[in-house]
């Protein structure tokens, strides 16, 4: 059970192992694109779709019709990763139940944006960890886990492709524990927890009254996707994405904007965020001089 290009790697290697995959849960088609006319299909669809896999798209988990196909295949073990919350009548079905991937060293990253809060809380690392589902989101017994470093210039975009090669391995690893019914689960530490809350707009309003490494943590924690943000000096929305940081003291307003020898700086506390790519309301991302050249 899975929807985008995250889950694709884990069903691939149980795909290409002994085991074998009785069917594919992901979300229903959109349309989207230029005039909402192009319909979109999922990422872990496409892949299935090549592999030849039966594939299922109920728009209602709790219907009787869904829950009667999805019993019908008997599958021993259901693994979910990055799909969306189930109803105990579905993730309770299979004799082993279900297991899901998380993209965090549980029971620290709770929540829909663990890769984002990781980086822009300024951890040195952080991990995926197999469970079992039970009622409440993310707390399940732990079957194993995988520490994944952060680099300092890591954005969420390139610890998402690493995490996914490793939740991979983890996911096919852990699969194979169960079935061999050599796992012993743990329970998360309710005293360790800290939560990654699903990011909305207004978290990605970026905060320039802080701390030059707070805001650059920030900012790539948020790079590509969803993207940072802040309002140029007409009122416009401004998304900044690869940056850089600059500690040095000033006399500048956190958040005013300096244009010097083809840069973009941007005040904070204590130095400046200098912008290397950039993306104004209604245009296309685009390289710092190219906007400056712009302006002239």
């Amino acid at each position: 059970m899975g929807t985008p290009s995250f889950a694709v790697p884990a069903l691939r290697v149980l795909h290409e192992s002994h085991h074998e995959v009785v069917g594919v849960i992901t979300s229903t088609d959109k349309y989207g694109g230029r005039g909402n006319k192009q319909l979109l299909e999922s990422d872990v669809k496409k892949y299935a779709q090549e592999q030849g896999l039966y594939i299922m798209q109920p728009p209602n988990l709790k219907s009787p019709s869904f829950n009667q196909e999805l019993k019908s295949l008997d599958a021993d073990l259901q693994v979910v990763v990055a799909f969306r919350m189930l109803p105990e009548m579905v993730w309770n079905m299979p004799k082993h139940g279900t297991m899901n991937l998380h993209g965090s060293l549980l029971p620290k990253y709770r929540g829909a944006a663990p890769i984002n809060w990781a980086i822009i809380n300024g951890e040195k690392e952080t991990g995926l960890t197999t469970f079992l589902l039970k009622h409440e989101i993310d707390t399940g017994d732990m079957i194993d886990q995988a520490v994944v470093p952060i680099d300092y210039k890591d954005t969420v975009g390139s610890l998402h492709d690493k995490m996914m090669v490793v939740g991979a391995e983890l996911v096919l690893k852990s699969v194979n524990q169960i079935a061999s019914d050599q796992i012993a689960p743990k329970t998360q530490q309710e005293d360790q927890v800290c939560k990654a809350p699903k990011l909305y707009s207004e978290t990605c309003l970026i905060n320039f009254d802080n701390y030059t490494r707070s805001v650059y943590n920030f900012i790539r924690g948020l790079d590509p996707y969803p993207g940072a943000y802040t309002y140029w000096k007409d009122g416009s929305k401004l998304k900044v994405f690869t940056t850089s940081e600059i500690i040095q003291a000033h006399q500048h307003d956190p958040g005013e904007f300096i244009i010097e020898r083809g840069q973009l700086l941007i005040a904070t506390l204590d130095g400046y965020i200098s912008v290397e790519r950039l993306q104004l309301a209604g245009k296309k991302r685009m390289y710092t001089k190219d906007f400056i050249n712009g302006l002239t």
